[in-house]
C-alpha cells in the first residue's frame, strides 16, 4: 500500500512537471509566433552608417519590405551617392548627416526622422570604424575612436529612441556587433574593444527592455563581402596588413555575402532573436571559444606570429585605398571589389 501511494505520488509530480514544461514551451513558441508576425510595412527604420557597406543593404532590404527608412552618416556626399543609388534601384530614403560619436547631433537626427517619417520603429546601430595593425602601432586615441563609435554611439541612439518605444510598449533595437565582439583578434585589437563594449551593452539592454515589449538584437557577423577594406584605416606596414585583411574578407569559404548578411540581419530583426551570428566559420569560432579558451587563445598566438610584423613604434593610418600591392587587388579579392562597386564603398 505504501508503496502504491508513493508511486502515485511520484506519477503525480512527474504529471506536474510535464505539464509545466509543456505550458512554458507553448508559451515560448506564442511568443515568438507574435515576433514573427511584426511587420515592416509602414514601419519607421533609422540605420546609422547606412550609406555604404551593409548599412546601405540593410537600407535596401527594410525599403524593400514596405518600411519608410532613413539613413545617416558623416559624409555628406556619401550619403547623397547612396540616396541617388537606392533611388536609382527604386528606394526612397530620407539622409541626414551625422556623427554617431557626438550626442546632440544623435539626438537632432533622431528628431529629424520624428518630423520626417515618425516615431522610430526600428533603430539599426550599424555605424562603425576599423583600424588594423599591430597592439604597438596603436594610440589612446585609437581606442577611443573606437568606444565612441562602436559604444557611445549605439548608446546616444537608443537613449534618444527607447522613451517613445516604452510609452509604446513596441519596438526594435539591432546592434551590429561582430564576432571581434566575442572574440579579440590580433590586430584588431582596439575595434575588439568597442564591439565587446556593444555587445555587453545590447546583451543587458535585451534583458531589461523586454518587460516592455522591446525587442533587442546582437547581430556579430564574422567576415563579410562589403568592400569595406579599401575605407578601412591600416598601421604599420599597411601595404601587407591590408593584403591579409582584404584577402581573408573576399574567400568565399571564409566569408559570407553582404546580400545575404542584410536578409539575415532583416529577418531576425522581425522575429526579434537575441542574437545571430553569421557565418559557418563564426559560429565555429564562437564554439570552440567557449569550450576550450586556452587552446583557442594559443592558435591565436600562432596565427599572430603569421600576421605582418610591428615596426616597434606608433605609425599614422592609412586608408586601403591608399595600401595596395601585388597581392590586393587582385584575383583573390575578386569578390569583394565586386561587393564595393556594388555597396558604394568606391568614392
Amino acid at each position: 500500500m505504501f508503496s502504491a501511494r508513493r508511486s502515485h505520488g511520484h506519477d503525480g509530480r512527474f504529471v506536474l512537471l510535464g505539464s509545466t514544461a509543456l505550458a512554458i514551451v507553448g508559451g515560448l513558441l506564442a511568443l515568438r509566433r507574435r515576433a514573427a508576425n511584426y511587420r515592416l510595412e509602414g514601419r519607421t527604420v533609422l540605420i546609422t552608417g547606412g550609406s555604404r557597406g551593409l548599412g546601405f543593404l540593410l537600407a535596401q532590404e527594410f525599403s524593400r519590405r514596405g518600411a519608410r527608412v532613413a539613413i545617416c552618416a558623416r559624409d555628406p556626399e556619401e550619403l547623397e551617392r547612396a540616396r541617388a543609388e537606392l533611388k536609382r534601384r527604386g528606394h526612397k530614403v530620407l539622409t541626414i548627416v551625422c556623427d554617431v560619436s557626438v550626442q546632440a547631433e544623435v539626438e537632432q537626427a533622431i528628431e529629424r526622422v520624428r518630423e520626417e517619417l515618425g516615431l522610430v520603429d526600428v533603430l539599426v546601430n550599424n555605424a562603425g570604424t576599423i583600424t588594423v595593425g599591430p597592439i604597438e602601432t596603436m594610440t589612446a586615441e585609437d581606442y577611443r575612436e573606437s568606444l565612441d563609435t562602436h559604444f557611445w554611439g549605439p548608446l546616444y541612439a537608443a537613449m534618444a529612441v527607447l522613451p517613445d518605444m516604452r510609452s509604446r510598449r513596441e519596438g526594435r533595437i539591432v546592434n551590429i556587433s561582430s564576432i571581434g565582439g566575442k572574440i579579440s583578434v590580433p590586430h584588431l585589437v582596439p575595434y575588439s574593444s568597442g564591439k565587446f563594449a556593444l555587445t555587453g551593452f545590447s546583451e543587458g539592454l535585451r534583458s531589461e527592455a523586454s518587460k516592455d515589449n522591446i525587442k533587442v538584437t546582437t547581430v556579430c557577423p564574422g567576415l563579410m563581402r562589403t568592400g569595406s577594406p579599401r575605407n578601412a584605416k591600416f598601421k604599420g606596414r599597411h601595404r601587407s596588413e591590408y593584403a591579409w585583411f582584404s584577402i581573408s574578407d573576399a574567400l568565399p569559404l571564409f566569408s559570407i555575402s553582404a546580400d545575404r548578411a542584410a536578409r539575415s540581419i532583416v529577418h531576425a530583426c522581425v522575429r526579434g532573436d537575441t542574437e545571430l551570428v553569421l557565418s559557418v566559420p563564426a559560429k565555429l569560432a564562437v564554439l570552440l571559444h567557449g569550450l576550450f579558451p586556452g587552446t583557442f587563445a594559443s592558435v591565436l598566438s600562432i596565427a599572430n606570429w603569421l600576421l605582418p610584423g610591428s615596426p616597434g613604434r606608433t605609425t599614422e593610418p592609412q586608408l586601403g585605398r591608399e595600401s595596395y600591392s601585388a597581392l590586393s587587388p587582385s584575383f583573390l579579392t575578386f569578390l569583394d571589389e565586386r561587393a564595393a562597386r556594388r555597396n558604394n564603398e568606391i568614392r
